[in-house]
């Protein structure tokens, strides 16, 4: 291998001048970015979402009334899932039902009551209404994203303006240049009414009246309504607003307060509200807009295509509105539960065998990893719950989560293949290891991601079991969510979902402890990787196991698991492998879409982008854009478009399919998980100009460049914890400048970094 070792080029680096252009293009950029109709929108789903990860709000209009539909993300009725009584019925009596053909007891005990059974489950608060009757016709709504400020303007000239402050548990909204008295009312959720609905499925939402509550006390007052509702044992919530008025102004301001027993002493709605009074909305308006521009500072995009541009950044305001540190991850619908005198789709609740995994991959190379510590947070403080359950279940040592949870880490049953599967922390691990990576933060490895890694190693070397080739399997293996929760959902041989997870986690197990200095650990975890089998293949790429190809549509890629996202089968590892990616695309693209739902697209953004395809990325996300979000841009499951992409048309609404989708954008923009970084890696051959700031990588770079014309002009790259930096040359066959020492190998450049160093490369004209 030819090494070059070059003189060190110096260069003048970007001159203040162009500095200020830089930012001002992304201001502008972002100034440009929001969500605007000509009327409000009349459902639930379609309102303007505003929130900051503890509450939220959805604006529209019901029955001719402004609705602010309000949330708070730990609003759960939390009573216990029946049957779910390990020491009676546990792993080995599931074997001994599937193995002797009387698994119709296990569907009775386990999944039975998630479909039967109210909760536990999300829930929603209640919703403020104003008559708006007297203002006349709207003409206008909008939320910018800059500031996650929605604004609703009325042809006689009234302004409304209302948001969730972005780190306080407190919503504002102003009527200015009213011309008219307005009348403001709780609306409670429609617990107590008088006749119940029949039974429905948990997937479009059980009648909130199942849940048995006694009505809730609304009380009010000259300038002010309290809320206070009673739930399951001891639960209570409050709602409570205020507002002041003069001749032409209308402003007020709610919040939630919740209590899960009665010896947790939190402040309550009331007293929240009495502490905000002490300033005023404009101070508060303006603490929030800075929590805003620090996060949109965080990084930036700009991509010749303005369905797939705007699209992205609606998904990272919405991640930006529901994950935070210090607050509850992302479940299902986050903080806008559905206000339709339903509960949730599938109860709201967080769902590990794709959901929560998915709506955090835009973290990373987006460079938002505050946000996503909050998911790895409440990981960490449900280990508990989680080793119970793996001793109660499964009888081992170590850690298995399961793979549908409250809100509190408890296992709430379901189709028990993939909410009680025996890789559903090897997927949650990869989390784990990603923060470390794109962080490099030694003491999250030490005291977070290694210990996770190795308890869910422990747990899968106990529970594996050895086949007839001395290879190592699991007593039942399952592939979410392939032939629904029936018999033969179980798998006797291992599919290539749990082995790839499997081998991920042993492979990272061993890397970890090496990096930590512990080599016994790091032998051991070796040896038990070598003893996995390999993939299930055939002509057409990767099968569910070695006897079930893929061989009909299905929303979820579970089989392809090695390709994305855990990267173990990719294209940098040659021929065989890219054989393999290859065939696997083609065959869930010649079999059709039919199955699909939003997220697989999404999902397919990615997997083509880890392909290096950029044209078929794009058109991927733009199916997801175009066909499976609402007006609002939330992802609702089915086909909105007509253009028969899927034959599911259902409208459950979840969040991961949007979260995936900003993923997919950045996976097409920067790679770095071949530990090499590579800028613009898989975009379409007619996207000549392209740029973006800040994106993260693996090894804790951050990264900003300018494409223009198709040629790279500019690359400014920031080492936060120093280390080599590799680099695939962005610059081709052209001329580079570079402020620093380097080589370059096979047309990488290499850089050895020191902390806070910043390299900068230039196109040498």
């Amino acid at each position: 291998m030819k090494k070059n070792i070059l003189i060190l080029l110096l260069f003048i680096i970007v001159s203040s001048c162009n500095q200020t252009k830089k930012e001002v293009f992304n201001v502008n950029l972002l100034l440009s970015q929001t969500l605007s109709f000509n009327e409000l929108p009349k459902l639930w789903d379609e309102g303007i979402p505003l929130g900051n990860a503890t509450l939220g709000v959805l604006v529209w209009e019901k029955d001719g009334k402004l609705r602010l539909s309000l949330d708070r993300a730990d609003l759960w009725d939390l009573r216990p899932m029946k049957n779910l009584e390990f020491d009676k019925w546990n792993f080995n009596w599931v074997y001994n039902q599937w193995k002797n053909n009387t698994y119709k007891n296990v569907q009775d005990k386990f999944d039975a009551p998630y479909d039967n059974s109210p909760a536990p489950s999300k829930i929603p608060a209640a919703a403020l209404e104003f008559n708006i009757e007297a203002l006349g016709e709207v003409e206008s709504i909008e939320l910018t994203l800059k500031d996650a400020l929605c604004t609703v303007r009325w042809k006689n000239g009234t302004i409304l303006k209302t948001f969730v402050h972005a780190t306080e548990p407190i919503g504002w909204y102003e009527f200015t240049n009213l011309k008219t008295d307005l009348i403001i009312k709780i609306v409670p959720p429609d617990y107590a009414l008088d006749k119940e609905s029949g039974l429905e499925s948990p997937v479009t939402g059980q009648d909130l009246r199942r849940l048995g509550y006694v009505k809730g006390d609304v009380i009010e007052n000259e300038n002010e309504i309290t809320y206070n509702q009673n739930g399951w044992n001891e639960f209570k919530y409050q709602v409570y607003t205020k507002w002041s008025k003069n001749s032409n102004t209308f402003t007020g301001s709610w919040s939630i307060s919740s209590q899960k027993e009665n010896n947790d002493i939190q402040l309550s709605a009331k007293q929240m509200i009495a502490s905000a009074s002490k300033t005023n909305i404009t101070a508060q308006l303006n603490s929030h807009k800075h929590w805003w521009e620090s996060f949109w500072e965080k990084s930036s995009i700009s991509i010749p295509d303005s369905i797939l541009q705007k699209q992205w950044y609606l998904e990272m305001y919405k991640f930006g509105s529901a994950a935070r540190q210090g607050a509850p991850p992302i479940s299902l619908q986050s903080v806008w539960t559905a206000d339709n005198g339903k509960l949730p789709p599938w109860k709201g609740d967080y769902h590990h065998d794709l959901n929560t995994q998915l709506s955090y991959w835009p973290a990373y190379s987006g460079n938002h990893l505050n946000e996503e510590q909050g998911f790895l947070d409440w990981l960490n403080a449900c280990k508990k719950e989680f080793k119970k359950y793996t001793k109660g279940f499964y009888g081992t040592n170590g850690i298995n989560m399961p793979g549908v949870t409250t809100l509190t880490g408890e296992p709430m049953g379901g189709w028990i293949q993939y909410s009680f599967g025996p890789t559903v922390s090897a997927w949650i691990g990869q989390h784990y290891y990603l923060h470390w990576r794109y962080s490099m933060d030694r003491t999250f490895l030490k005291e977070q991601a290694y210990p996770w890694i190795k308890d869910v190693a422990i747990f899968l070397d106990e529970i594996s079991v050895y086949d007839e080739n001395k290879k190592r399997r699991f007593p039942l293996s399952s592939s979410p969510e392939i032939n629904n929760n029936e018999r033969d959902a179980w798998f006797y041989e291992i599919t290539n979902y749990d082995l790839a997870l499997t081998r991920f986690i042993f492979e990272k197990a061993s890397e970890l402890a090496l990096e930590l200095g512990e080599k016994a650990d790091a032998k051991k975890w070796k040896i038990i990787l070598d003893e996995w089998p390999d993939y299930a293949l055939d002509n057409s790429g990767l099968m569910f196991s070695n006897k079930l190809p893929y061989q009909e549509s299905h929303r979820h890629f579970s089989h392809l698991m090695a390709i994305h996202p855990l990267g173990l089968i990719d294209v940098s590892k040659g021929k065989e492998n890219k054989e393999i990616i290859q065939n696997t695309i083609k065959n869930i693209e010649d079999i059709g879409t039919n199955a699909w739902v939003g997220y697989s697209f999404s999902w397919l953004g990615n997997i083509k982008a880890r392909a290096l395809d950029g044209e078929g990325a794009a058109e991927a996300l733009t199916s997801f854009a175009t066909a499976f979000c609402s007006p609002n841009s939330f992802h609702l499951n089915g086909d909105q478009s007509g253009t028969g992409k899927s034959k599911f048309t259902y409208r459950p609404f979840t969040l991961e399919g949007n979260f995936a989708f900003a993923s997919g954008i950045q996976e097409m923009l920067i790679q770095s998980h071949t530990n090499t970084i590579v800028l613009f890696p898989a975009i379409p051959k007619k996207w000549k100009d392209v740029s973006y700031r800040s994106l993260r990588t693996e090894g804790a770079f951050l990264v900003s460049t300018n494409m223009k014309n198709g040629v790279v002009n500019t690359v400014e790259i920031i080492s936060e914890k120093g280390g080599l930096l590799k680099l695939k040359n962005p610059f081709g066959n052209y001329k580079f400048k570079l402020n620093s020492e380097f080589i370059i190998e096979d047309d990488v450049i290499h850089i050895s970094t020191v902390q806070g160093q910043k390299i900068n490369l230039k196109l040498d004209n």
